[in-house]
C-alpha cells in the first residue's frame, strides 16, 4: 500500500484531518485562574459558573479540572444540563439550577440529588409538594430579585415566603442569593443599591449564608462576597471588570486555516451584496470560518485576524462558513492553502474581538461552533 495515504485511523487523528479550525483549551490556565479567584475570596468559597457547557468550552472537561482544584459547588442554568453534568462529578459536588425547575422535572432532580434555585412562590409550592410526596426534607436555595427584573422572588412575594418558612417547611435552605447586574462596572451606582436591598433582604429572613458575588463582584470588595461566590466569565479568561487591568489567564485560542488567496485589481467588489469595494490593488484570503462558527456578522469590515503579530483586516461581509482577510501587508506566498491566522491568542483577547463585533466577551465565547477541532491541554 502506498506509504502516503497511511494515515491514523483514531476518531481524534480523523477530526484533526479534516478540521479547518483549532480551538484549544487550556486546562492548566483554567485551574490557575480558579485558584487566582479562590486567593482573592479567601476565606470565602468559590464556585463555578458551567452553564451553557461551561460557556462552550466542555462542562465536563472544565468541571472535572476545577473539581481536581477543590471546587465543590458548580452553577448551570438548565435543569437538562444538571442531568449532562451529573455523572460526571463526584457526588460530593453539589449542582445548582439557576433557573429552577419546569413543572415535573422535580421528582428526577430529587433523585439525583441535583439542588434548584427557587425563583418564586410557584417554584417553591412545587419543590415542597415534591418533599412532602417524597417524605424526606430536599435542599434548595432561594433566589432573591434585588433590581435586575430577571429572576428571583421579587419583593411583593417575599412576606408569603417568609410565612411559610416560619410555619415549617421540609425544604432544606442552604443559602439565599442574588445576582448583580453591573458588577462589571465598578463605578455603577446600581451595585450599592442591590447590596442595600439583599442587605434587607438578609434581615427579613436571618439565620441564611449569602450568595452574592459573580466574577465581577469578587472585585468589588468582602462585603460583596457573602460565604460563596459564584464566578464565570473570568475562570475562562474573559475580563471580569470593564476598564481594568484583566488579572485572568487566557484559557482560549483559536486558529483557522486558509481557504483561498488571491489578487484582486481596484474596483473589485468582495463579499456579500459587493459591500465592500477595492480601492487599489489587494491581496485577499479566504479563511474557514464565519458566522456559524462564532465570528459575528457584526464583525464585517470591522475585525481582522492575525497572522506572526500582523493584523490582517477582515474585508467585506463575514459569511456563515467564510471571512476574506487583506493580507497585503504579508510578504506575497507567506499565506497559501491550510495556512493558518490566529482570530484568538497573543495578539487578540476575547475582548478585543468582542469590541470589534459591537458585543461582550461571553457572546464571542459561547457562540463558538462545534466545527473547530477542540485540543485540551
Amino acid at each position: 500500500m502506498d506509504s502516503d495515504i497511511l494515515v491514523s485511523r483514531t476518531p481524534t487523528a480523523m477530526a484533526a484531518q479534516g478540521a479547518t479550525g483549532y480551538l484549544t483549551i487550556d486546562l492548566a490556565a483554567l485551574g490557575r485562574n480558579y485558584q487566582t479567584l479562590a486567593s482573592m475570596l479567601a476565606p470565602v468559597r468559590a464556585g463555578a459558573v458551567v452553564k451553557a457547557d461551561a460557556y462552550g468550552l466542555g462542562a465536563e472537561r472544565v468541571a472535572a479540572t476545577l473539581f481536581g482544584e477543590g471546587c465543590r459547588h458548580f452553577f448551570v442554568a438548565q435543569f437538562v444540563e444538571a442531568v449532562r453534568l451529573r455523572p460526571a462529578l463526584a457526588r460530593e459536588a453539589q449542582i445548582f439550577v439557576l433557573n429552577g425547575l419546569q413543572p415535573g422535572n422535580e421528582i428526577a432532580c430529587a433523585e439525583m440529588g441535583i439542588v434548584p434555585v427557587l425563583n418564586s412562590l410557584a417554584q417553591w409550592r412545587q419543590w415542597s409538594e415534591t418533599a412532602r410526596i417524597l417524605q424526606r426534607c430536599l435542599p434548595a436555595v432561594l433566589q432573591f430579585d434585588t433590581g435586575m427584573s430577571r429572576l428571583g422572588f421579587p419583593p411583593e412575594e417575599r412576606a408569603a415566603l417568609a410565612a411559610a418558612l416560619r410555619n415549617g417547611t421540609n425544604v432544606e435552605i442552604l443559602f439565599i442569593m442574588s445576582h448583580l447586574a453591573s458588577a462589571d462596572d465598578i463605578e455603577s451606582g446600581q451595585n450599592g443599591e442591590q447590596f442595600a436591598e439583599m442587605s434587607r433582604i438578609a434581615d427579613e429572613f436571618p439565620g441564611f449564608d449569602i450568595s452574592f458575588a459573580n466574577s465581577g463582584g469578587v472585585l468589588l470588595g468582602d462585603a460583596y462576597h457573602g460565604v460563596l461566590a459564584r464566578p464565570g466569565i473570568a475562570l475562562y479568561g474573559g475580563a471580569p471588570n470593564t476598564g481594568e487591568k484583566n488579572p485572568m489567564e487566557p484559557v482560549v485560542s483559536l486558529d483557522v486555516a486558509v481557504v483561498q488567496t488571491r489578487a484582486v485589481p481596484a474596483g473589485a467588489k468582495v463579499g456579500y451584496g459587493g459591500a465592500h469595494v477595492t480601492l487599489g490593488e489587494m491581496r485577499l484570503a479566504t479563511i474557514a470560518a464565519g458566522y456559524a462558527d462564532g465570528l459575528q456578522r457584526s464583525l464585517s469590515d470591522r475585525g481582522a485576524v492575525y497572522f506572526k503579530g500582523i493584523r490582517l483586516p477582515i474585508v467585506g461581509r463575514v459569511s456563515m462558513d467564510s471571512v476574506t482577510i487583506d493580507i497585503s501587508a504579508l510578504p506575497e506566498g507567506v499565506l497559501t492553502l491550510g495556512s493558518l491566522v490566529e482570530v484568538l491568542g497573543p495578539n487578540q483577547t476575547l475582548e478585543d474581538i468582542a469590541g470589534d463585533a459591537g458585543t461582550i466577551s461571553y457572546e464571542i465565547l459561547t457562540g463558538l461552533g462545534d466545527r473547530y477541532h477542540r485540543q485540551y491541554r
